[in-house]
């Protein structure tokens, strides 16, 4: 297990995260970086894609982690085992980021690191993962996932 930070080096960790956040924009297409209200170190990167409009990763600073997830989808409406296999399959060949279930059974994929091993280049690292991953296969899993209600759809039912 990994040691925990003290207050003071978490506070100076949560400002250098702030302000590598605000960076990425030059590697990124990044739309907008809010830090939530309270005492909670939490942030949101919201990121403008192809395949799916928006992807929100939110990363939460704990005295031992940083913690890093977006939602994919909701719950499928169709072919879930299929969908499932497929997310597990894909979690084979993934680094640093896995599919989980979460909410409402929705889809997620999720990451984290040691606090001791946050810098800027795993900040980037960690959040274009789930970027790209995001954009690689959010089409076939919608379309996996509500198959027949978007061929209802464009069909005009």
């Amino acid at each position: 297990m990994t040691d925990a930070w003290d207050g003071a080096a978490l506070d100076a960790l949560d400002s250098q995260i702030g302000g590598w956040l605000h960076g990425l924009a030059a590697t990124l297409p990044v739309e907008a970086v809010e830090r939530a209200e309270g005492d909670v170190r939490r942030w949101y990167v919201r990121l403008r894609g192809d395949d799916k409009d928006f992807t929100t990763v939110w990363l939460t600073l704990g005295q031992r982690t940083l913690r890093y997830e977006t939602y994919v989808l909701p719950a499928p409406a169709e072919h879930a085992a299929e969908l499932y296999e497929q997310l597990l399959r894909r979690n084979e060949r993934l680094v640093g980021v896995h599919f989980s279930i979460g909410v409402e059974d929705a889809v997620f994929l999720r990451g984290e690191l040691p606090v001791g091993a946050v810098d800027e280049a795993e900040l980037d690292r960690a959040i274009g993962t789930l970027y790209a991953t995001v954009e690689q296969c959010f089409r076939g899993l919608v379309g996996l996932a509500f198959g027949s209600r978007q061929r209802a759809r464009h069909d005009g039912r």
